[in-house]
């Protein structure tokens, strides 16, 4: 992934922003996203927003990539009234894994109408980067994440339920061998699942959590 001068960042800018076709703004899009450039980061944003499934999933890989350095711009950037484009905000939170975000996801997992937008953040909580929180703030967190989680396990949507078992194994994978009680809620929320859980993707997603904890 090549770093470019601005300059060069503002030509592929113009370029995306000349794109007179589904195809050709993907190709821009994804170049964009390969300069891995904070110059870039406003117009991939703005590409969350575009009604170009494939195009948002270039922009979110791309923010992930830029990292830490896009988080400001995304918070304030947050687009209430489209939910898409939220969705494709919250995933990208979830990707780069800076906790100054925590907040959000937390409530987004639980809490915003879109499933779609619950369904991202409950992935997103299983790979918070906890290193980068002060040491006495990390249990608690973690305890939130947790809990949210926990719950997100009997939201109405099999797609956030499904999310919610991969945040767990994540956390569980995370922070388990320093936080041994962890494992034991997850692991036991695990088994009342099993017993209920009418999706069969669930269940099979469920066990595969379980065989990988217990590794």
């Amino acid at each position: 992934m090549n770093k470019l001068c601005v300059t060069e960042v503002e030509k592929l800018i113009e370029a995306l922003n000349r794109a007179d076709s589904g195809d050709a703004l993907l190709e821009a899009v994804e170049n964009l996203a390969d300069t891995c450039s904070e110059a870039a980061i406003p117009t991939l944003i703005e590409v969350l927003g575009f009604n170009n499934p494939g195009a948002a999933v270039a922009a979110v890989e791309g923010l992930i990539n830029i990292g830490e350095p896009a988080v400001p711009y995304l918070m304030d950037n947050l687009d209430d009234y489209n939910y898409g484009a939220r969705a494709w905000s919250i995933r990208a939170f979830a990707g780069i894994g800076d906790p100054i975000a925590l907040d959000l996801l937390l409530k987004a997992a639980v809490t915003d109408f879109s499933q779609s937008v619950r369904r991202a953040a409950a992935r997103g909580l299983g790979i918070i980067r906890w290193s980068k929180l002060p040491p006495e703030a990390v249990l608690p967190r973690q305890e939130a994440a947790l809990k949210t989680l926990l719950l997100a396990t009997t939201d109405g949507e099999w797609v956030v339920r499904y999310a919610a078992v991969v945040g767990l194994q994540s956390l569980g994978e995370t922070v388990g061998k320093t936080q041994p009680q962890f494992l034991a809620e997850i692991t036991s929320r695990f088994q009342e699942m099993k017993d209920s859980e009418p999706e069969t993707a669930i269940c099979a997603r469920i066990q595969l959590a379980w065989e990988n904890l217990k590794e």
